[in-house]
């Protein structure tokens, strides 16, 4: 850089060109001593180099400034690509779990989903997908020799499937957050799907599909809370290992609960459990005992055509408005309990119906 172009030497210049003129000047006056003069042009040319001082560290504060936002752009850089390396690296992993899981080996298949669930665990964003891929194993054919006859042994090819199944079913409950979780709620569709021992208890769900699906051995709901629509029209529950429970104790249904046409084997059980949207059991069929003491329903309950076979306590904590009864039967030989409001009337053949007092 040429000198002539400095701002540093223009300062010098300017500096020394005050402090002479300020200085001569007040030499001309007689009533100004010599050191007063030179001083207060001393004054003068500091000024310049005051103030060329205060424009170099702005400048130098303007330089830091950018030199920080880029370095910080450069890390924000850095930090995308890494984060677009990790989504490529689990998207990688997702495809080659899920191509894993039509293996032919059930321990292969075993190791894709814990592989999912991981990932799931991992990388929250894809709970949801996971949860996705392992119903839709679940929603595969299955069958098994005991189903159609309890005293029957699987074979060995049915035997790893099953295993391979309740390993999906477990990883499903383990992935869907806590009852009282403030996080989000995931939805599952098992339509269709043969299941045993699915355990859901003490889970929050969003919306759950269970058409037509096989529940074999005992169902857990108990202490679910379901923040969607939950449908369990035509599913039905049977033997597996062990009898067919339904237990449902203290669960909280936020929507619609559809168990229009369900059929329950044995035991269900309903004992505390809320229902705060649309509730039906038109058509389902009850042949063990059904217990409903201390269910609260506030939207509108339909009990069409359902039919209870076994022991029925139907003393409901709170009733809605709402409440269809239109050939509802028991069977008068069993312990029926009813609200105060409502009474039996006999049937032909031991069948009993219920029927509401006129208010």
């Amino acid at each position: 850089m040429k000198l002539w172009r400095s701002p540093l030497a223009w300062t010098f210049l300017a500096s020394v060109v005050l402090l002479l003129g300020v200085g001569g000047w007040l030499l001309a006056d007689p009533a100004t001593s010599r050191s007063d003069a030179l001083k207060t042009g001393g004054l003068a040319g500091g000024a310049i180099v005051a103030l060329y001082a205060l424009w170099l560290n702005d400048r130098r504060r303007r330089v830091e400034e950018r030199r920080q936002d880029i370095e910080r752009q450069r890390h924000e850089l850095e930090a995308q690509r890494a984060e677009q390396d990790r989504e490529r690296v689990a998207d990688e992993r997702f495809a080659k779990a899920v191509e894993l899981l039509g293996h032919t080996a059930d321990q292969v298949r075993v190791g894709a989903l814990h592989a999912l669930a991981g990932l799931a665990r991992s990388r929250p964003d894809y709970t949801q997908t996971v949860l996705d891929v392992l119903c839709s194993y679940l929603r595969r054919p299955f069958e098994h020799a005991r189903y159609s006859d309890p005293l029957k042994d699987g074979s060995p090819e049915e035997e790893r499937e099953l295993t391979v199944r309740l390993t999906a079913q477990r990883l499903i409950t383990e992935l869907l957050p806590g009852r009282d979780d403030p996080g989000p709620a995931y939805d599952l569709d098992l339509t269709g799907a043969v299941l045993e021992y699915l355990d859901l208890s003490g889970r929050l769900v969003g919306g759950l599909l269970l058409r037509h699906a096989s529940l074999r051995s005992t169902t857990n709901f108990s202490g679910c809370r379901f923040t969607g629509r939950v449908y369990l029209t035509a599913a039905g529950t049977g033997d597996g290992r062990l009898v067919g429970y339904f237990r449902c104790r203290g669960a909280v249904f936020e929507s619609h609960a559809w168990f229009s046409g369900t059929e329950f084997a044995e035991t269900a059980e309903f004992t505390d459990t809320t229902f705060a949207g649309r509730t039906t059991f038109k058509d389902a069929k009850f042949a063990g005992d059904a217990v409903f003491s201390g269910v609260a329903a506030s939207d509108s309950l339909d009990l069409r055509r359902t039919s209870f076979e076994g022991q029925t306590d139907l003393r409901f904590a709170s009733l809605p408005e709402s409440v269809s009864l239109y050939n509802t039967l028991v069977r008068a030989e069993k312990d029926v309990r009813l609200p105060e409001a409502w009474r039996l009337e006999e049937l032909r053949d031991g069948a009993a119906r219920i029927v509401a007092e006129a208010g």
